[in-house]
């Protein structure tokens, strides 16, 4: 997730930086606001050196659209945090006052909102302030709170900006509240399988894994732990804790079965291939005869070894598989969802050009214990919204039984 970290002018800059690190080791991306007072503090090439990304210091720097980067930054980041928020700044947001570039993109985002407050003891307490943060509050800005000791000004007292572990540990309570994923183990698979013929060509299909990408970002904004699967593609996967990589229906085989048991839920979205060379040319196939015949064998099928292996043992995650179809749909998605032992099935209609593969957009029926439901046409990340949602359901309704063959 995408956070814009907020540096103001006070001594608490300092620990922004560890602020930052320490977000970016929970797997977000951080980019870096700083006021100008707050670069009197901490320098902008340090947060540049971090986030590996540039500093916004001047809400008017030379440029192309240069002076509404705030709206492109507004509409992009997950969750606006400002540490320290000092007195200044926390009566500027009350206050709609937008003379910079950080409140000016306070204003303009629609992402939530966390302030760290950092002043002196009289300060915080001051009715001002303590109005202010009260305005804030109830617009739903939240808050972390300062902490109490010695303050740089010799006073001793409540105002010193909180530790980074708490304001990061309150970041990710924003992002990933509470709810049956949190903490979860979630296995993802996504994207194609290359089968290679020789060293040039392969057997392959049109997934370009947004799917399984909008599936995994949305369960690690749940807060859930999220292992992603991915075979080749050229869109960017989301930031999970472990991505691995794969080209081959084999090396998907073998990359889920050796993660599979620690998860408690398995959603394989990946498009895998059925069949693969049965041999694969040391050296480029030249050209030649009009016609050439390639054998083809049976890829591993994960989905339903993965259902057998649950339904011997009586453990194993709960299992979500997809069914991407031209015909039959729903009627298919049933029948795989009692042959592989599969919790639920989502199936697609693959043939629409407005769903299904290399698509922004998708329109699926969502194939489980109570029936079949259908999807109206959406982008994908609403429709991982929607699947995730019937999966923390299935969970809140089986918390001791996730692992077991779902029955109906």
């Amino acid at each position: 997730m995408l956070i814009a970290l907020g540096v103001t002018g006070g001594i608490g800059a300092y620990k922004a930086v560890e602020v930052a690190r320490g977000l970016q080791q929970r797997g977000h991306e951080v980019v870096a606001i700083m006021t100008l007072s707050a670069t009197r503090f901490v320098g902008p090439i340090t947060f540049e050196a971090i986030t590996h990304r540039r500093v916004i210091t001047d809400q008017f720097e030379p440029g192309a659209n240069a002076d509404i980067e705030h709206i492109a930054l507004a509409s992009t980041i997950d969750l606006l945090l400002i540490a320290p928020a000092t007195a200044n700044v926390i009566a500027k947001l009350a206050n709609g006052i937008a003379d910079d570039f950080l409140s000016t993109l306070y204003i303009a985002t629609r992402a939530p909102v966390l302030l760290a407050p950092a002043m002196n003891t009289n300060m915080f307490a001051h009715e001002s302030v303590r109005r202010n943060l009260e305005t804030l509050a109830a617009r739903g800005v939240r808050f972390v709170e300062p902490g109490e000791g010695y303050l740089a000004c010799g006073w001793i007292g409540k105002g010193r900006l909180a530790e980074p572990d708490e304001v990061v540990a309150a970041c990710d309570a924003v992002l990933r509240p509470e709810g049956p994923l949190r903490g979860k183990r979630v296995l993802v698979t996504a994207g194609p399988t290359y089968e290679d013929l020789d060293p040039v060509r392969y057997v392959g299909n049109r997934s370009s894994g947004r799917m399984g990408f909008a599936i995994a970002d949305e369960a690690m904004r749940r807060g859930a732990d999220v292992t992603l699967v991915a075979g080749p593609t050229t869109v960017e996967a989301p930031a999970v804790r472990e991505l691995v990589r794969v080209r081959s229906a084999a090396d998907m085989h073998g990359a889920v079965m050796t993660r599979a048991d620690a998860a408690d839920v398995a959603i394989l979205s990946a498009a895998v291939a059925d069949y693969t060379p049965v041999e694969r040319a040391a050296q480029k196939v030249p050209k030649g005869d009009d016609t050439i015949s390639v054998t083809l064998r049976k890829t591993p099928d994960i989905l339903g070894e993965l259902g057998a292996r649950r339904l011997s043992s009586g453990r194993g995650p709960l299992l979500v598989g997809f069914a991407a179809e031209t015909e039959d749909v729903i009627a298919r998605a049933k029948a795989k969802r009692e042959q592989k032992h599969a919790d639920v099935i989502v199936a697609n209609d693959v043939s629409r050009s407005d769903a299904g593969f290399d698509v922004d957009t998708n329109a699926v029926t969502i194939v489980g214990p109570d029936g079949a439901e259908p999807l109206p046409l959406q982008t994908k990340a609403r429709v991982a919204s929607a699947i995730l949602d019937r999966i923390e359901a299935l969970l809140s309704r089986r918390p001791a039984e996730t692992g077991r063959l779902a029955k109906g």
